[in-house]
């Protein structure tokens, strides 16, 4: 069994240069927006979502599958499977990005882009908490973020969930995230799609990223759509 783990309140600051804040569809006029990849016909978007009741349906094995009723992630390309958050390139190890000091839950997997390294990683983090104080909250913005959360709930595999921009910065350092937060059968769910890196010009000689902020960010969103939900 996982232990869950409370915040270390002295995490690394690292933080956003405000450049990704278009990882994920927003519905209008108070509609939920639904998760499709990048390029998908917009006009598909209910018939491609079934709902949690037929999500398993036709799906490849999962890379990871919380017991049921719960959360599940089928294979991404291009991403490696990790089950914890402690990466010496990302900030907080922690079960949710910008978690409180006392808040308290578990990782349950991350999907790292492939070639992630500390000029510019990307990794979508899942993580959960059935601590109810941490449940009360779940769905309140920390003072990272950005901006106000979406006016409309993100459809993430036939779950709702509440969106909004974070980011910080320090230093030569950057992590910014889309972060998506929502209530679901008693359980607090936290999905955070996280690109973090140091400017590669502080380096001698400078170096090469991996991939650009902005290539990072599409991968991400894309691989949002590889979550689900098992009835």
């Amino acid at each position: 069994m996982q232990k869950q783990i409370r915040n270390n309140p002295g995490w690394m600051a690292v933080g956003l240069t405000a450049l990704l804040c278009a990882c994920s569809p927003q519905g209008e006029g108070g509609a939920t927006a639904v998760v499709q990849p990048s390029g998908a016909d917009p006009g598909a978007a209910k018939a491609a979502d079934p709902g949690p009741a037929a999500a398993t349906a036709g799906r490849p094995s999962p890379v990871y599958q919380d017991a049921a009723p719960g959360i599940a992630v089928g294979p991404v390309v291009g991403t490696r499977v990790a089950r914890d958050f402690q990466r010496d390139y990302l900030a907080s190890p922690t079960w949710k990005l910008f978690a409180p000091p006392d808040s308290v839950g578990m990782p349950l997997v991350a999907l790292v882009l492939e070639g992630s390294d500390r000029v510019t990683a990307g990794e979508l983090r899942i993580g959960r908490s059935d601590n109810a104080a941490s449940v009360r909250t779940c769905l309140d913005t920390p003072a990272e973020a950005t901006g106000p959360a979406a006016s409309a709930p993100v459809d993430i595999g036939g779950v709702p969930f509440t969106h909004f921009t974070v980011g910080d910065a320090a230093m030569s350092h950057y992590v910014s995230a889309e972060s998506y937060r929502a209530v679901h059968h008693g359980s607090c769910y936290a999905i955070d799609l996280v690109v973090a890196g140091t400017r590669p010009e502080v380096y001698d000689p400078p170096r090469t990223p991996p991939f650009t902020q902005q290539e990072a960010a599409t991968r991400l969103a894309d691989a949002l759509t590889a979550v689900y939900w098992v009835p």
